[in-house]
């Protein structure tokens, strides 16, 4: 890892019963943090990690609900694919028109982004999933100037606007989806 990788903190929400119960496991050390097992849903925002609300507890504790919890994280970003940058971005429109040429040879729909406030995002999680996959087979493969990207990192405006006519959101965030676990340096309890 990059000693010099920019380091945050990041809040993961756990609102199910199962995650609740591995939170304190991991809080009391009772499993490592390498046991901590990626989201795989076809609708995550940033295809396959898991996921973390950069530097914002009370919007963790939002998302887990009443009875959730909130584990706090030392990250290292590593070798982030941040889209904050247009670099990235830039990367991820060729991947996007990579994968519509696929599909369209292959006689096949591409998935959209749907549900609730476009909150299912399906296509967006296949395009980074899938240059993910390339990256990876790349690296794997010995191919230059190519690596394995440890995290993704995305700023979302999302909610309503905080006042009439603002250009801000309520719940706006920035969202991490680590996919190296080795990443994770630490957990703390959030003090929220």
């Amino acid at each position: 890892m990059d000693r010099f990788a920019r380091t945050v903190l990041g809040y993961h929400g756990c609102n199910t019963l199962e995650s609740v119960d591995f939170a304190r496991r991991l809080l009391d050390g009772s499993v490592q943090i390498a046991q901590w097992q990626p989201s795989t849903n076809d609708y995550d925002w940033l295809g396959q990690g898991v996921y973390f609300w950069e530097y914002a507890p009370d919007r963790a504790r939002e998302w887990a609900g009443p009875n959730g919890a909130v584990v706090g994280c030392v990250i290292q970003l590593g070798r982030c694919f941040d889209l904050t940058n247009s670099a990235y971005t830039q990367l991820l429109r060729a991947s996007y028109e990579y994968v519509a040429r696929v599909y369209k040879a292959r006689g096949l729909e591409l998935p959209k982004n749907e549900g609730r406030d476009l909150k299912l995002r399906k296509l967006d999680c296949l395009v980074i999933n899938s240059f993910m996959v390339a990256m990876d087979n790349e690296a794997a493969g010995g191919g230059q100037d190519v690596f394995r990207y440890q995290t993704i990192r995305c700023p979302f405006e999302e909610g309503d606007e905080v006042y009439p006519g603002s250009m801000l959101k309520t719940q706006t965030h920035i969202q991490i989806a680590v996919r190296d676990p080795s990443c994770i340096l630490g957990v703390f309890r959030p003090n929220i």
